[in-house]
């Protein structure tokens, strides 16, 4: 589904384990002015007036750790007023996610890949340096929404919702690595659709099982869950003709070509469609998500950085994306050689983590935390997005730079596709689930992950 403000806002709220009144719970992570509270009353003590008087070493975890308040940002010298606004922008981007402490593997990631290292080496420090960076872009995104609405909000947040995935194909694309981009599309749609709701189904059913024999099963949306679930049945129908042609000719090649770009066309206009029917004309079935536990909905929240900064990170972590993820696939060639492992799996099982491992964690917290609709939100909202957005957007794009992109992926792949979302609208169409279900997904999942990496790269890569 498409991430709304307010659903993004759920999100961080379950994750810091918030509730709508902005009361915090003491120990919320991250971007919470609780835990600040807390800090200052355990380092400093108060006076007579009842005020916080801040010790020395308090002022340093305030000027460090406090995401709410920054000393100097409100001084008069403009020059100490800038620098302390930008420790602050800087800060509470650091504090926003779990996964930045990888952060410092970008400059390692750069370093490797300008002095030459070993192809391993450059592609696995990239590899951990482009997921810190999805998760600021994607912290970035919901702070600049939250300022344009719900209707823009979420067009902003469909559109940089799977940046990091896009970019890294059309830096694949540029090379003519069209197998990478095909094996990296499918394989975020399977994660999405099998790992990441298996985990919460798994985890979550186990959380949340009941008592023995009279077992409680989690329960979310599921109007909501059938309309993803048709959207993808329609997607992996748009496969199917390359699974009957196996013919080599030139003609051939350019009738699946022109094909391609049409089916594209029109997946896209079905994504728009799909927009004006959540965000417009049937939001009322989506908003069970946009609403807190009691059936109310979300408080607004004012951005904790201004849009102008906001922007300003886009921009900055869409070029370090940028730079990580040309030295990333750089590498495979050398990688594919060394190690033996195909494309088809780097592309289908790694490239995939990349983009999607913040989210992957997201989901599974908020599913501990029987938030079914929130969970189920994450999981099945980026599959829509790759299979009606991206992966169209890329055939439209090798079209304009002259890349040979197209929808005719291989034979295994177009199966494993198809399987996949027949087992998982199965799965969600009761609008319930438990943790056997859960082990099914996943259980799937690896048997796939299995099949490409036991299969010969001459085979799945016939043409490398």
């Amino acid at each position: 589904m498409v991430s709304l403000p307010s659903f993004n806002l759920q999100i961080r709220r379950s994750m810091s384990a918030k509730p709508h009144n902005h009361t915090a719970d003491e120990n919320s992570p991250l971007l919470n002015g609780g835990a600040s509270s807390a800090l200052n009353d355990t380092l400093g003590h108060r006076n007579g007036n009842g005020h916080i008087s801040l010790s020395r070493d308090s002022s340093t975890m305030t000027f460090l750790f406090d995401s709410k308040h920054t000393p100097g940002i409100d001084n008069s010298n403009i020059a100490v007023r800038s620098l302390a606004y930008s420790w602050h922008i800087a800060k509470v981007t650091l504090l926003s996610n779990y996964v930045n402490f990888l952060l410092v593997m970008v400059p390692l990631g750069i370093v490797a890949g300008k002095m030459g290292w070993g192809s391993t080496a450059v592609f696995t420090i990239n590899f951990f340096a482009i997921i810190p960076l999805a998760a600021v872009l994607s912290f970035a995104t919901e702070e600049f929404s939250m300022k344009l609405g719900e209707t823009l909000g979420g067009l902003l947040n469909a559109t940089f919702g799977n940046a990091v995935e896009l970019i890294v194909s059309i830096v694949a694309l540029q090379r003519n690595e069209i197998e990478l981009v095909q094996a990296s599309m499918l394989g975020s749609i399977l994660s999405n659709l099998l790992l990441v709701m298996g985990m919460c189904f798994l985890f979550g059913g186990i959380i949340h099982r009941g008592e023995s024999g009279n077992g409680y099963e989690q329960s979310f949306s599921s109007a909501t869950a059938q309309t993803t679930c048709s959207l993808m049945t329609l997607s992996s129908a748009s496969l199917l003709y390359a699974v009957l042609d196996q013919s080599g000719s030139k003609e051939k090649a350019q009738s699946i070509l022109t094909l391609s770009r049409g089916t594209a066309i029109i997946l896209l206009l079905l994504y728009v469609l799909y927009l004006i029917f959540q965000l417009r004309t049937h939001s009322n079935l989506f908003d069970a998500e946009n609403q807190n536990e009691n059936g109310e909905e979300v408080e607004p929240e004012e951005p904790t950085i201004g849009p102008l900064a906001a922007i300003a990170v886009l921009c900055v972590t869409t070029v370090l994306v940028t730079v990580c993820a040309d030295y990333l696939v750089d590498s495979i060639d050398d990688l594919v050689k060394t190690s033996g492992i195909s494309r088809a799996f780097i592309g289908l099982i790694l490239i995939p983590i990349v983009g999607n491992a913040a989210e992957h964690v997201t989901a599974v917290v908020v599913a501990l935390r029987d938030k079914m609709d929130l969970a189920m939100g994450v999981a099945v909202g980026s599959s829509i997005q790759i299979a009606l957005l991206v992966t169209p957007f890329l055939v439209i794009v090798g079209w304009i730079i002259g890349a040979p992109m197209t929808l005719h992926f291989e034979t295994f792949q177009t199966v494993a596709f198809g399987v996949s979302v027949l087992v998982v609208t199965y799965t969600v169409q009761d609008g319930k689930s438990n943790y056997l279900e859960g082990a099914m997904l996943m259980g799937l999942y690896i048997i796939i992950a299995l099949a490409f990496y036991a299969t010969p790269s001459d085979v799945l890569d016939p043409g490398n």
